[in-house]
């Protein structure tokens, strides 16, 4: 059973994670910026295929050489994905870059899509083939089971998603600082109230930086006392008022309440 229960865990650990090769540089800026190239090298890009054109639609985070992790709402099985790994600009071509076709998509069978905040919404992706690990491509680590990070713990929230509320897509990889904000906090009826559930972290909520379509699926990192980061969040939903609402936090699924459905996917596929 212990075996079962930390495969996710034990599989990154010991391929290694969580520690980039190119390190990120770290900001105390509240607005996204640009993301040092290939700093986040866990992140990927889910893409689609439409009218002949692949575009960019989640994000998310590689936890083994051919399993990603992201957000149930980024998948529909009618359409044709491919993963890419190692990507910083989405509009050149880059060495050490790869596009893969996924083999399956799965979903958490409790996931709803009429309501979103149920929670839940988590999926993951088994790849076609194993990727090779290198400088710009490597496993995101996961959080150890029932792990809760404390009020305004640093995290990053990193993706393509759009710059503003309605504005385009970034083309560089962004990142931003989004401190966490607690369950006592984000529970409060001015925040997010009783929508908020146990299985889901804030994080932001200051009204100037937040996540938005397109980071959807995508990692908030954060760096534990080793100096490892680990993957803490999957980004879930923002306010309808706007992505970066004050007191409405980005709301991302908390990684740590999903350990042992992350271990049953990866050793039933």
């Amino acid at each position: 059973m212990l075996s079962f229960m930390l495969l996710s865990v034990l599989v990154a650990s010991a391929l290694g994670c969580g520690v980039p090769p190119i390190e990120p540089l770290p900001t105390r800026v509240v607005n996204g910026v640009d993301a040092r190239p290939h700093s986040w090298p866990w992140q990927i890009s889910l893409q689609y295929l439409r009218d002949s054109e692949w575009r960019h639609t989640c994000g998310g985070s590689l936890i083994a050489t051919n399993w990603v992790m992201t957000a149930a709402h980024c998948i529909d099985q009618t359409r044709t994905y491919r993963v890419y790994v190692g990507k910083y600009n989405l509009v050149e071509e880059e060495a050490g870059s790869l596009a893969v076709a996924p083999e399956k998509l799965i979903v958490h069978e409790k996931w709803n899509p009429i309501f979103v905040a149920f929670g839940n919404d988590v999926a993951l992706i088994k790849l076609s083939e194993h990727v090779t690990l290198s400088d710009t491509v490597q496993l995101g680590c996961l959080p150890p089971a029932g792990t809760i990070l404390p009020n305004n713990y640093p995290c990053y929230i990193t993706g393509w998603g759009r710059i503003s509320t309605g504005g385009p897509i970034a083309d560089r990889l962004q990142q931003a600082l989004m401190p966490v904000v607690d369950h006592d906090t984000c529970t409060k009826f001015d925040w997010w109230g009783p929508t908020l559930r146990p299985t889901m972290v804030c994080a932001g909520g200051d009204g100037v930086v937040g996540g938005c379509n397109g980071d959807s699926g995508g990692p908030l990192n954060c760096k534990n006392a080793e100096g490892v980061w680990e993957v803490h969040g999957i980004a879930s939903f923002v306010s309808g008022l706007g992505c970066n609402y004050v007191k409405k936090p980005t709301v991302f699924t908390r990684v740590s309440a999903f350990n042992d459905w992350i271990d049953g996917v990866m050793m039933a596929n």
